[in-house]
């Protein structure tokens, strides 16, 4: 498929938004036909799915509701492709060295568990890339002026990165591709591991001094508390939060303490430009090129102004493996007007992205806390793990429920696992926490979804 240029994508961008809702709408019709029929054409397992689906459905909601563990058990017959196979991008991602480079020459490869707790690989060809680009320009031209922008895209002046790391995870992967690619935005960037102990992120964070500061909005919050305690002493223009929501309180603490401009963006990696923050609190959609669904449980449409049970994505710029009614697992709320800051995409709060901070009491010092992204990223590289849940159950115990791949040996699975989380507790001065192994498998709640990491919650 032909790649479009970046700049034409930014320059339609622009033109809808000029147009409003309508130009916007307008471009989505187009786009979901053409995807559907692009799907039916070269994908088998939708091929399949819409066989008794009109060829061009009037209406959305006639196409079948998919989520992620039903695409990767047909994940040959999804992708449409027909070179890339299971076995060939397991092989791939197995290898740390190819981190950012590009399966077949073609694709760069990021793997996620996600909120299933399942394991995701999603591949990116080069014209779903230009998109994104295109909606990453779009949303820091909205929140920051052209002057800091520019700066920001021509000084090479130093950009922090602080995510997970060691794996295809999708920012780490972007992030890789970009400086072996040697692209414009990896002059002056470096990659700062959530892994690391709090302390040594800190001191490697105020010898790098960024002027900017990009990471999970988690992770940007605990950074927020050392400035304000004064142990962080960065002073970043720019503060981008990324991949998961953040409460109206920690996003004005985090304003507070950096005293910089906050960029919030929603992002997965099922589609790595969802939305982007605005001065009223809100997240807006880039519904030009793609469409979320607020529904209830039973994938019934939730009403502009409630609170929704999950949100199905449909994106219109996935080609090597298209996303049509995807159940993301995001709880969402849809603005049920225009938005007072004038921004004609619609607007969106999420709250089901919030991932919660593991806390520890440490002997004769402070409280340690370690994001939920630090031991997904340790259980996911575990051999033959196929799907896991850790559930603080008191301030110093974690209880670990494993589910092992089908033929492996679950006392060894069990073994790299304990060793992992007690190593990852270790580095961070909390090896008094006792790692317990659960005999139930990975349990989830009552309306269905899965948990990865359940924090302590003490009722008084």
């Amino acid at each position: 498929m032909r790649t479009t240029s970046t700049l034409k994508l930014v320059l339609d961008g622009r033109a809808a938004c000029r147009q409003g809702p309508e130009g916007v709408s307008a471009r989505q019709r187009r786009r979901l036909s053409t995807m559907v029929a692009f799907a039916r054409a070269h994908s088998p397992y939708y091929r399949e799915l819409y066989g008794s689906v009109p060829e061009v459905p009037e209406d959305l909601t006639a196409l079948p509701v998919t989520d992620k563990p039903k695409l990767m058990a047909r994940f040959n017959d999804w992708v449409t492709d027909p070179d890339v196979t299971l076995g060939g991008v397991r092989a791939f991602i197995e290898d740390p060295g190819r981190i950012g480079d590009r399966f077949l020459g073609k694709y760069l490869v990021s793997t996620t568990s996600g909120t299933t707790g399942h394991r995701g690989i999603f591949l990116l060809d080069d014209r779903a890339a230009a998109v994104v680009t295109a909606l990453s320009l779009r949303a820091a031209s909205r929140a920051l002026t052209p002057a800091r922008m520019a700066r920001l895209l021509l000084s090479g002046r130093r950009s922090a990165h602080v995510i997970a790391t060691g794996g295809h995870l999708a920012a780490y992967a972007v992030t890789i591709r970009r400086h072996k690619a040697r692209r414009l935005q990896a002059r002056g960037s470096r990659v700062f591991s959530v892994h690391s102990p709090l302390p040594e992120l800190v001191d490697q964070l105020n010898q790098f001094r960024p002027a900017s500061l990009h990471g999970y909005a988690t992770m940007v919050a605990l950074l927020a508390g050392e400035r304000l305690a004064g142990r962080l002493r960065i002073d970043p223009d720019v503060v981008s939060l990324v991949a998961e929501g953040i409460s109206d309180g920690d996003h004005q603490r985090i304003r507070s303490a950096f005293d910089a401009h906050v960029l919030n963006t929603y992002a997965c990696n099922e589609s790595l430009a969802l939305g982007y923050g605005c001065p009223q609190g809100w997240l807006h959609i880039h519904s030009d090129w793609l469409i979320l669904e607020p529904v209830d449980a039973d994938y019934r449409p939730t009403p502009p102004g409630q609170q929704s049970h999950t949100v199905l994505l449909t994106s219109l710029c996935r080609w090597a493996q298209p996303i049509l009614r995807y159940d993301l697992g995001d709880s969402v709320l849809q603005r049920p007007d225009r938005c007072p800051c004038g921004d004609p995409l619609p607007a969106f709060k999420v709250r089901g992205r919030a991932a919660d901070l593991l806390s520890f009491p440490r002997p004769g010092g402070e409280p340690v806390s370690i994001v939920p992204m630090a031991f997904e990223t340790v259980l996911e590289r575990t051999p033959g793990m196929d799907l896991f849940q850790i559930e603080q159950t008191s301030p110093t115990t974690l209880r670990v429920r494993i589910r092992p791949t089908a033929g492996v040996d679950p006392d060894r699975v069990w073994s790299t696992a304990y060793g992992e989380i007690t190593g990852l507790l270790t580095a961070h001065s909390v090896g008094h926490v006792t790692v317990e192994r659960a005999t139930e498998p990975p349990r989830q709640t009552a309306g269905g979804k899965f948990r990865v990491v359940i924090p302590w919650r003490h009722d008084p």
